[in-house]
């Protein structure tokens, strides 16, 4: 089994960002929007000594309603599946009532968690992660997601003790089988299709139109068989798309 990684944080702390650093790829929609991501996206990480499967989640809120409590749901999922936590705070914003809320659910979750003080380009590495001492949770890691630094040595920390364990050197698996995409117009039941397909409540489905922004590949098998099933967002006419993260929802589904 690989080390699952999975990262977490109050909305638009660049957790996408770092995830498709991981990756080496751009499965993740990346805007200057809090509550962007909603659904739990995997990825093969390619960053660190050895193979492990990283998780990018929607952002933690207090009090959540709706869409915004079925993507907490999705990123407390995150937490439980994971082997290590990656807790990413914004080193430009400073320590926020939020991340002290964040730190405590990470802390009754039992699970090992790493603080990561992301955006810290321009900033003394010690500088970047001061506040967030406070937190209880280690030495902060000071990181530049979006410039790439610092996130080699992040992953050879937060990896090594998973070397021994991969002593064949054994790489990521291809996620291959049947790929079956679901596509239509927002608000047709997609997600819910998928969910049914898969048996449980794998992505975030609601009334809402427009719930569901990036596209989720999931390997299953049934009946013996190897499938990827990809839920998409809501392909709209051009005409009626007002933002560029709508924009590339549609084009990832297309």
């Amino acid at each position: 089994m690989l080390p699952v990684v999975a990262l977490i944080g109050r909305p638009n702390v660049g957790k996408s960002t770092l995830f498709n650093r991981l990756t080496r790829s751009r499965e993740a929609l990346v805007a200057d929007l809090p509550g962007l991501t909603r659904d739990r996206q995997y990825g093969y990480g390619k960053v660190g000594p050895v193979p492990y499967i990283a998780v990018d989640t929607g952002g933690m809120v207090d009090d959540a309603q709706g869409v915004e409590a079925l993507a907490v749901a999705q990123s407390v999922r995150a937490i439980v599946e994971a082997d290590v936590v990656l807790f990413l705070c914004d080193a430009q914003a400073g320590l926020s009532a939020l991340d002290r809320q964040v730190a405590v659910r990470l802390r009754q979750s039992g699970k090992e968690v790493v603080l990561v003080a992301n955006k810290a380009e321009g900033l003394e590495p010690e500088a970047a992660g001061n506040e967030f001492h406070a937190l209880g949770l280690g030495m902060p890691r000071a990181i530049s997601a979006a410039h790439g630094e610092g996130i080699a040595e992040l992953m050879d920390e937060v990896l090594a003790r998973f070397v021994a364990a991969d002593a064949t050197g054994a790489a990521a698996p291809d996620a291959d089988g049947t790929r079956i995409a679901v596509v239509g117009r927002p608000n047709v039941g997609k997600s819910t299709l998928v969910n049914r397909l898969l048996g449980e409540e794998r992505v975030v489905a609601s009334a809402e139109p427009g719930t569901t922004r990036d596209s989720i590949a999931i390997p299953f098998e049934r009946g013996g068989r190897r499938y990827v099933l990809v839920d998409t967002a809501g392909v709209r006419r051009r005409a009626r798309i007002e933002e560029q993260f709508e924009h590339d929802s549609v084009v990832q589904s297309l």
